[in-house]
């Protein structure tokens, strides 16, 4: 693969991991999560912050978007890498459902 190539498919990847943060942010702040978005050129791919608000803002996930087998992308929890798979991008409702239960697990481990 060249060099151009190699950018080319970088920069549509970075397109698509934004549009897909973009939407899971507006499903997590439905939910009453906080969001930061991690996007500038100093992060080496987009990211998305979501962390509890009030007293727990310590507890949080980072959310990237990966390429997964079959030409798909999946929402991933940073922390866990490539074992942190939360679910396929496109259904951000769903996704956010993830991520409101991780969050809640992280918050109150003894009640689960």
């Amino acid at each position: 693969m060249g060099r151009y190539a190699l950018r080319w498919r970088t920069y549509i990847g970075r397109r698509v991991a934004v549009r897909y943060l973009d939407v899971l942010a507006l499903a997590v702040k439905a939910r009453g999560w906080r969001c930061v978005r991690l996007y500038g050129r100093e992060f080496p791919r987009p990211l998305l912050w979501v962390y509890a608000s009030g007293v727990a803002e310590d507890v949080g996930v980072v959310v990237c978007v990966r390429a997964v087998p079959g030409g798909m992308w999946a929402y991933h929890d940073v922390q866990r890498g490539r074992a942190g798979y939360l679910f396929p991008c496109g259904d951000a409702k769903a996704a956010a459902e993830q991520v409101d239960l991780l969050l809640k697990h992280r918050m109150f481990p003894s009640t689960w």
